[in-house]
């Protein structure tokens, strides 16, 4: 026996008894209330947001991890776990959840079984908890995969989450964490379990629709955003540096180029600039990009650092005061690598004529990555706000909003919360949802005979002038 496959058969071996516990923990909550339900996800929320605890994984994952910063990763344990709880609690995910008098059709929501749910090591504290309670709202169990920089986290994560389960009188192995995660350890994961979960990069959301196991993917984040002439430009420009520097552009939704129309250009560049935004000359340009890639992909050594650590390793000095890189652009695809996602705080910088430029110069650049995933507009024009979402290959537009906390939800818009977001078949994904717990169950439909049933109408009547076409 060769090694590879003695270590792919300890994983599975591994792994399986993981599924074996999880299943019967599920089995135990699989008739739970939706009372019971509600209070084991508000517990399990307590457990990580409530203040102490918050701030200990805050820090605990900026030092496992290296990436982002700690007000990022505040924010996203203790406020988007609370506002994700908010969002799903008064949803009815037990028994009937649904009914259409019309069509006479009555909907039965039901368990999945398993989740198994990859967690990224860009976004490995609050993630954890959002898939852990959408699954359970649906009455599944969850197995969690981290990524190795980040399995202290996770382990810290689920400890509390197991912790407020076991509290609730419920069985602890709703939520379990493989500790020790290697390749294997997940292949085996997505392979063994009911439904896969899949945040992370392109080539494990490709294993997990490769996996033969039913899967939500999300696909790759290059987020476009366009000010027309009608927007306010120093509000675009502070909500673009919030949405850039976030955590460190540890979010997939981070803005990876702004496109200004030619009437404004200027006057956003100068408050971009103003917001701590430094333009980078064509020198500096190529350093930038000589650390920022290398082999042909993005080096996770610049990934959710400090601007002052980029420039640093690039050669160049950075004043006081600056924290995102302006980047000029002009193009979109392999040869303006620019274009491209970026995972850190550079942002590309265009110009563009009017609506329809910016229309087709988005769609260039998510034509080259990013396709799907979202885009952002800011603008007072119900015209250019329609024709942009009508004309782009995208799940989301947020309007007037900084992009990388709201097309995920936030408390100032209406989008489901999340950290998982579907691209649809522009991304290669299968959906083009917010994902929360309503993608995590199975529905049985009832259908009982209308009062009085259809009549087909006449050839005339559904086939109309068609009939005479041939």
């Amino acid at each position: 026996m060769s090694v590879n496959t003695d270590i792919k058969e300890q994983a599975t071996a591994q792994v399986s008894a993981l599924i074996a516990r999880s299943k019967a923990a599920q089995a135990q909550i699989e008739h739970y209330t939706q009372e019971q339900v509600d209070e084991l996800i508000t517990a399990m929320v307590w457990s990580v947001c409530r203040p102490g605890v918050a701030e200990k994984i805050a820090q605990f994952t900026l030092d496992e991890t290296q990436l982002g910063n700690f007000e990022g990763k505040l924010l996203k344990i203790s406020r988007k776990t609370r506002a994700t709880l908010m969002d799903i609690i008064d949803d009815k995910s037990v028994g009937i959840i649904e009914e259409d008098r019309e069509r006479n059709i009555i909907k039965i929501a039901k368990p999945m079984g398993v989740v198994g749910a990859l967690i990224p090591c860009t976004n490995p504290e609050a993630t954890p908890v959002i898939k852990a309670i959408s699954a359970i709202k649906g009455r599944n169990s969850i197995v969690l995969a981290p990524h190795p920089r980040s399995k202290l986290t996770n382990k810290m994560i689920c400890d509390l989450l197991r912790e407020a389960i076991k509290a609730c009188g419920a069985p602890e192995d709703l939520v379990i964490a493989i500790d020790t995660p290697t390749l294997e350890s997940t292949e085996a994961l997505m392979s063994q379990c009911d439904r896969v979960l899949a945040t992370g990069g392109p080539a494990m959301v490709t294993a997990a629709y490769s996996s033969g196991t039913p899967a939500l993917g999300v696909g790759a984040g290059n987020a476009v955003i366009t000010v027309d002439d009608s927007a306010n430009v120093k509000d675009a420009a502070e909500k673009i540096r919030l949405s850039k520097t976030l955590d460190l552009a540890a979010s997939c939704s981070a803005d990876n180029s702004v496109l200004a129309m030619a009437s404004v250009y200027d006057e956003l560049l100068e408050q971009l600039q103003a917001q701590g935004g430094y333009w980078v000359d064509e020198e500096e340009k190529q350093k930038l990009q000589s650390i920022i890639w290398q082999d042909g992909h993005i080096n996770s050594k610049i990934v959710a650092q400090s601007a002052g650590i980029m420039a640093e390793m690039a050669g160049f000095d950075l004043p006081s005061g600056k924290t995102f890189f302006i980047v000029p652009e002009t193009g979109a695809g392999k040869a303006y690598p620019f274009s491209g996602e970026k995972m850190s705080v550079a942002m590309a910088y265009y110009k563009v004529a009017n609506i329809d430029e910016a229309i087709k110069l988005t769609n260039d650049i998510q034509a080259y990555q990013g396709q799907g995933h979202s885009c952002g507009i800011y603008s007072y024009s119900d015209d250019n706000i329609l024709k942009f979402a009508m004309q782009t290959k995208t799940s989301r537009v947020m309007v007037n909003q900084p992009q990388a906390p709201s097309n995920s939800g936030n408390l100032w818009n209406g989008m489901r919360q999340t950290f998982s977001l579907g691209c649809g078949s522009w991304g290669g994904n299968g959906t083009n949802n917010n994902i929360t717990w309503e993608d995590l169950i199975n529905v049985t439909w009832i259908s009982k005979p209308l009062a009085t049933p259809k009549v087909l109408p006449s050839d005339d009547e559904l086939f109309g002038a068609v009939m005479n076409k041939f």
